[in-house]
């Protein structure tokens, strides 16, 4: 597909450290991921309660006033609606149901991801493709599937109103309308952005900023992305936009590591380009003028706070010599195995990202670029 989705919920671990393990060593170029392990309990368990709660709401859209209410709702919000408060305002026993089964499910998925529990609703839905209202709209009766975290199986397990089981071919649309259930990623990835920031902090590698020096009081200089895109061929029908972060790393004015998150909530179709003019590093909280990049997915299982101590515990072994080399390789070895498994969590990195970096960035993997420039922040 020339406009295929990018896998959803991308992580962008961005500007991965400045880090120095001695000066004069050779840059080693990316890691291969690791062999593919079993799934991670995390994906397993995410993966499960979406089922669950498919298979909950077919069976509720026997009720005509929920099926109606769930057909406005996805209309006025092609995106997704949540589930939770559509569930809650309808009348009727079958509405009470779903009410009560998708809270427990917001609240196992916000556990399984590493989130808060007051987080509130995580679950939406949304009609697979656009195409498919008009026959929606004409009466069909729709299935209802999961936004599954594997994009490479060939068949989509689908529920009716009876409860029986449906296996839909992944690679071509289906005629029948689909309802697919799936987790807010936008929702998601800016609270995991927060557990990341926050328990990277209480380790020491995401320190709160410094008071600013006399050169820095009137203003900062940051990088910019003024465009970027993604490559990700042949998404399957089944699967929503991504959604991405990033961490911003590098030593501190301290010498010490440091990492900072980033959300990138606009960056979610591969072969699209964005325009976000976003600032990606502020250069005043590091000791050097490089940092590295690395991009990343989030499929819906990632756990943020399991991702915060893996990167913690690898990048507090580093020690400040004075020098400059790129912690790519390290910080994708220390990803839970998990992340490699089907569809790699890993999509681009990108090294020596300067302050005074400009134009157009190919990524080393070949999967992405962006072009940046740099920023001038002045105070008001």
């Amino acid at each position: 597909m020339s406009h295929s989705r990018v896998r959803r919920a991308v992580v962008a671990l961005t500007a991965l450290p400045l880090l120095a393990l001695g000066a004069g060593q050779a840059v080693a170029a990316p890691a291969a991921p690791p062999a593919a392990p079993a799934p991670s309990a995390s994906a397993s368990r995410v993966t499960a309660i979406e089922d669950e709660v498919a298979r909950t709401l077919a069976a509720s859209l026997t009720d005509p006033t929920l099926r109606e209410r769930l057909r406005s709702a996805t209309a006025a919000a092609p995106g997704g609606a949540a589930l939770a408060p559509l569930a809650a305002e309808a009348p009727g026993t079958a509405a009470r149901g779903l009410a009560a089964a998708t809270t427990r499910a917001d609240l196992g998925i916000a556990a399984a991801k590493g989130l808060g529990a007051d987080l509130g609703p995580l679950l939406r839905v949304q009609l697979a493709d656009p195409s498919m209202r008009a026959a929606l709209d004409a009466g069909a009766a729709p299935l209802v599937a999961t936004a599954g975290t594997d994009e490479h199986a060939r068949t989509v397990r689908a529920y009716d109103t009876a409860g029986r089981t449906h296996g839909l071919d992944a690679a071509t649309l289906p005629a029948r309308p689909v309802y697919l259930v799936d987790i807010d990623g936008a929702k998601a990835t800016e609270a995991g952005t927060a557990v990341l920031q926050r328990e990277l902090a209480a380790r020491g590698i995401a320190p709160a900023a410094q008071a600013p020096t006399a050169a820095q009081a009137a203003g900062w200089w940051g990088t910019k992305i003024t465009s970027v895109e993604v490559k990700d061929d042949e998404e399957p029908w089944f699967k929503g936009a991504a959604e991405m972060f990033s961490l911003v790393s590098g030593f501190g004015l301290d010498g010490k590591v440091r990492v900072d998150s980033v959300a990138m909530p606009y960056l979610q179709y591969d072969g699209t380009t964005y325009y976000p003019n976003q600032i990606l590093v502020n250069w005043s909280n590091y000791k050097y003028n490089l940092a590295d990049v690395v991009l990343m997915e989030d499929d819906g299982d990632t756990n943020y706070l399991a991702l915060a101590q893996a990167v913690a515990a690898v990048l507090l072994t580093i020690a400040d010599q004075g020098a400059y080399i790129p912690l790519v390789n390290a910080v994708l070895a220390a990803l839970p195995t998990s992340w490699w498994t089907d569809d790699p969590d890993y999509v681009e990195s990108w090294y020596t990202l300067a302050r005074t970096s400009t134009g157009r960035l190919n990524g080393a993997r070949g999967n992405g670029w962006m072009t940046v420039e740099p920023y001038w922040v002045s105070q008001l």
